[in-house]
């Protein structure tokens, strides 16, 4: 598994993990300023964006290609920080591989087993006639029966890659991330605690960390923090980059 990634800066090392149907560009701007003052790591998870497409996914898995990651890139230990999806694996990651984590930041998720809330992006998505597709503005339209939000179409026709051969392909996996949806809301599940400095950071106009989801933090992250944004939804760093920047850099430092 060699996962596709960028890396700016030097420093100590900070790895940053994105979520469901996202990228490693998708937190470049913040990457390129938290490398002001560290060595920062944006990747692509499996089956996302430019890294390897394989049959299966799990938090289980992803936590131990970030291990094989960080052995190939010889970092010993780095700050991890994950949103969403990708903040499920930076806790599974945390759990299974303590050593290798100096700090924990989580983005507007919760270690709990997730609802269901992207049948309307399958069904988008799958909308999308992508052998007989010509152009991106077709593709906006065919999800527009499913998707309203403009920035969300947006932000899933980032996945969109012209091919060499002609027409369009989808970076991600998309046939292994539906079949294996229900692995991607599964709770993170261990026998024993994280005990390193946690962070949660969430938006305040989203429901992915709710009060009934604390008691479980307290038991897997006993060493946790939790910051809101009022003003932002689950996509925290699209929404207030600049605080969520002013958070992560403030606990990263500490």
């Amino acid at each position: 598994m060699e996962l596709n990634h960028k890396v700016f800066g030097t420093g100590d090392p900070v790895i940053i993990l994105h979520g469901l149907f996202g990228m490693l560009d998708n937190w470049q701007t913040i990457a390129k300023k938290l490398a002001e003052d560290y060595m920062v790591y944006i990747v692509d998870q499996r089956n996302h964006g430019k890294s390897p497409r394989m049959d299966d996914i799990s938090y289980t898995l992803m936590a131990e290609d970030l291990a094989a990651f960080m052995e190939s890139q010889w970092i010993h230990s780095a700050h991890i920080i994950g949103h969403s999806m990708g903040g499920k694996t930076a806790m599974q990651f945390a759990m299974a591989f303590p050593d290798m984590v100096e700090t924990l930041t989580v983005i507007d998720i919760s270690p709990t087993a997730s609802t269901r809330g992207h049948d309307e992006v399958f069904a988008a998505l799958n909308a999308v006639d992508i052998a007989q597709l010509d152009k991106r503005s077709d593709a906006a339209e065919s999800m527009a029966a499913h998707i309203d939000d403009m920035g969300v179409k947006q932000f899933l026709l980032k996945n969109l890659t012209r091919r060499k051969e002609g027409g369009y392909a989808w970076k991600m996996n998309l046939p292994v991330l539906e079949k294996h949806y229900e692995r991607i809301l599964d709770p993170i599940i261990s026998t024993s605690s994280y005990d390193g400095s946690t962070l949660f950071i969430k938006g305040g106009r989203s429901r992915h960390i709710m009060d009934g989801d604390l008691e479980v933090m307290r038991t897997l992250f006993p060493n946790y923090q939790m910051n809101e944004i009022p003003d932002a939804g689950h996509w925290v760093h699209a929404d207030a980059p600049t605080e969520t920047l002013d958070m992560i850099k403030r606990f990263i430092s500490q």
